[in-house]
């Protein structure tokens, strides 16, 4: 993105694009998250995953055990010395998130209009009448009407691999639900959501809590994806045991925003947390689809003026099974960028796809596109104006250094930092060229030992 490239309400040259997209050096400036699993697990993988954009990799404990992502951890080691491309490592925790058991694996086929019933009773058997599940207070938590929905992965939109429930009456512990669509469910664990509904479960499980302790101390984790985060307490909390941990004091917490919990305290929670991932997958499911962008607009908005990051979830999920995307997932990329997010976060289109790497080309080269025509003018305007008379020093200078990048068409914005204070508020104003950070180490001593800080900064 160059000072020179024109804005989005300037008019655009019809024969421009249909031109061929240009090579540069540096990258999109949209971070992409990509998350390691299965498919996308191997060195020759995750290099090309690296080489293709990705600059975050995630680790996903809804599934799989800590032996499997140490494996694809030192797998990604490997791959970013072979690369040489600095790559970070988010911890996606499990959290309040609902699972329905199928010890069999067999396929179960749920056929609209009848009826089934989830139990707490894990001893039994999963069958096409009968779904158990590791949650004994659904039934306190519901109602007749209330919607559940059951996917393999979340739930992909697609009706043969998702169902949809409504609850029809509540007898003892176990909750008898109407099924709406046909479906059927294939492999071991589904999550399970109820819509607008409050699950009595702690943000940070005692599970997230083992697997931060051990995992996540070894691996001197970058960033802390803390699943439905509901209450801006639930971040203090989260980083009051990080810093108790030792070793994470200065791992990020990006708040992920899943239900209308989430939104009714987004303001509080903003102000506590590092960063923001919207969580569009469960959120489609809690708000009207109606009311998903606004969401996403307001949010994006607010991290924007708060200078910090926003991620977008759920982008390209065609992509997991076709080496394209459709135009609407292209635009929707596109638009989210113009938006203003910060990065975009790939799940299962890199988990379980059969193209992890393509999907992260394709979204790096919409992204790309889109930083082409972003408005920084009116971007810059808009985020000085909220800032008001009380603005700190440093935060003067780094509003002035882009200001004045941008006059004299610099290619690049070198900020030296030891913090990465400077370099987060220099981004802030979406300067039009790439911010290189240079990380000046600093020397501690605890009497016994020397060490260097600065690995945290650097990624």
């Amino acid at each position: 993105m160059h000072s020179s490239n024109l804005r989005l309400e300037e008019p655009i040259r019809m024969a421009s694009i249909l031109e061929p997209s240009k090579l540069t050096f540096f990258p999109a400036m949209t971070k992409i998250v990509g998350t390691l699993g299965p498919k996308s697990r191997s060195v020759e993988i995750i290099s090309g995953c690296l080489k293709a954009g990705m600059s975050v990799a995630r680790f996903d404990f809804s599934w799989g055990d800590t032996k499997f992502h140490q494996e694809t951890l030192d797998n990604l080691k490997i791959a970013v010395k072979s690369v040489k491309k600095l790559c970070a490592v988010m911890l996606d925790t499990v959290g309040p998130e609902l699972h329905v058991v199928n010890k069999s694996e067999h396929p179960i086929s749920l056929e609209a209009d009848t009826m089934v019933v989830l139990t707490p009773d894990q001893d039994k058997e999963a069958s096409s009448n009968l779904l158990p599940i590791y949650f004994h207070g659904l039934s306190k938590a519901v109602k007749k009407g209330d919607n559940i929905f059951i996917g393999q992965y979340l739930f992909s939109g697609n009706e043969t691999t998702s169902v949809w429930l409504e609850v029809d009456e509540v007898k003892g512990e176990d909750v008898v639900c109407m099924i709406k669509n046909s479906a059927t469910l294939s492999g071991q664990l589904y999550t399970l959501h109820v819509s607008q509904i409050h699950i009595d479960l702690p943000t940070l499980t005692d599970k997230d809590k083992a697997v931060i302790s051990t995992w996540g101390v070894q691996n001197t984790i970058d960033i802390l994806a803390l699943s439905y985060t509901r209450h801006a307490e639930d971040i203090r909390h989260a980083r009051d045991y990080l810093s108790e941990l030792g070793g994470l004091d200065q791992t990020q917490i990006f708040a992920k925003i899943e239900n209308t919990e989430g939104i009714k305290h987004f303001d509080e929670i903003l102000q506590e947390a590092d960063g923001v991932i919207i969580s569009r997958g469960t959120l489609g499911i809690d708000l009207p689809s109606e009311k998903v962008f606004l969401f996403q607009k307001a949010a994006i908005y607010k991290c924007n003026v708060a200078g910090k990051p926003a991620v977008v979830t759920r982008v390209v999920d065609s992509m997991t099974d076709n080496l394209r995307p459709t135009r609407a997932e292209a635009t929707d990329v596109a638009n989210a960028v113009l938006d203003g997010c910060d990065a975009i976060l790939l799940g299962a289109e890199t988990l379980r796809g059969f193209y992890p790497v393509e999907s992260i080309s394709t979204v790096g080269r919409i992204c790309s596109e889109a930083e082409k025509v972003f408005n920084q003018d009116l971007y810059y305007k808009k985020t000085s104006k909220h800032i008001g008379e009380q603005i700190s020093h440093l935060e003067s200078i780094a509003s002035s250094a882009v200001r004045a990048a941008i006059m004299v068409k610099a290619s690049v914005i070198i900020c030296f930092t030891s913090s990465g204070r400077a370099a987060r508020l220099i981004a802030k104003y979406r300067p039009t060229m790439p911010v290189l950070s240079v990380v000046i180490p600093r020397l501690k001593t605890n009497q016994l030992r020397w060490t260097f800080t600065g690995a945290f900064e650097l990624e």
